[in-house]
């Protein structure tokens, strides 16, 4: 009997680490998730390998090892570019991994991996032309066209979130300031963080995008509100999207890819500013859910 293929995946994000193994069918054969260690580089790449390490001493040693990774690898010195977890940036992520783990791993940004993964049997699969939106602690995405990441020739095709928000009201302009340095990037009004930080300018409430969503559900105007200005700048924000790139399908990803009234409202609102006639473009929730970015990692190679 041929011994099964097996494929892990490393999912490393803002506030969890993930490593799950895949068999040649895809089914998942190991999960398993640990906090990353905040603003601890060394701590970062000592909890990756140990969830490796665990998941090869029950299931044997594994075929290949695939990282999804905030950020990206420059091409020109091989250290970690544009990550908004930034203590990962100017640091040789891949070879200090490959050192700790004694062996060679494929590396790509964590939204390649969604976008890969939802391309490839997911909620985008058969459309030839794929982008992955990444809503999470930071705002990322990716390209996809016939099954294959388009990475770039600066390895940052797909990053939207470091883009201005298009079409700013005089109260959006110019914007809060970004981590890169920029004032007004998408990344400051769409990423999760930032949504609990609108909400909490206006209203004088700290609360998380979950309690937010879970208070709008219930009626309180004030989060009701704050979830229409989100569904707004999110709908100009793809839409600037749509006219330059025209996937066939926009996948989403992150925490708030779990908004579920996103799928209905942006879609709806994004007519007002697509330079086209009726928009077919579809807006799409991930098949695989939040463990989409790890089931792409492992099938990077």
């Amino acid at each position: 009997m041929l011994r099964q293929t097996m494929r892990l995946g490393v999912d490393l994000g803002g506030t969890k680490i993930e490593v799950a193994v895949l068999n040649d069918s895809g089914a998942f054969l190991f999960r398993q998730r640990l906090p990353t260690p905040q603003g601890d580089y060394r701590g970062t790449i000592e909890t990756m390998a140990t969830l490796i390490e665990t998941a090869e001493s029950q299931l044997g040693r594994v075929d290949s090892i695939g990282i999804g990774t905030p950020g990206t690898t420059s091409p020109r010195t091989g250290l970690i570019k544009n990550a908004n977890s930034v203590v990962l940036n100017d640091q040789p992520l891949r070879a200090d991994i490959e050192a700790r783990l004694n062996r060679p791993v494929v590396m790509a940004n964590d939204a390649n991996c969604l976008a890969l993964s939802e391309a490839q049997g997911g909620a985008a699969a058969g459309a030839g032309s794929v982008f992955g939106a990444i809503l999470g602690t930071g705002v990322g995405g990716a390209l996809v066209v016939r099954g294959q990441l388009h990475v770039g020739r600066n390895a940052i095709a797909g990053e939207w979130g470091h883009n201005p928000l298009p079409w700013p009201m005089p109260e959006e302009y110019p914007g809060p300031m970004c981590w890169c340095g920029l004032p007004g990037c998408i990344e400051q009004w769409l990423s999760g963080p930032a949504f609990a930080r609108e909400f909490q300018t206006v209203t004088g409430q700290a609360r998380s995008t979950v309690e937010i969503v879970a208070m709008a559900v219930a009626g309180n105007v004030a989060a009701e509100s704050a979830i229409s200005r989100y569904t707004d700048r999110l709908a100009r924000a793809l839409a600037h999207l749509i006219n330059i790139f025209d996937p066939e399908v926009i996948v989403l990803g992150g925490g708030l890819s779990n908004v579920t009234r996103l799928y209905t409202e942006v879609p709806r609102r994004w007519d007002n500013y697509v330079f086209s006639d009726p928009i077919t473009t579809r807006l799409v929730a991930p098949e695989f859910g939040d463990s989409s970015g790890v089931r792409g990692a492992a099938m990077l190679l």
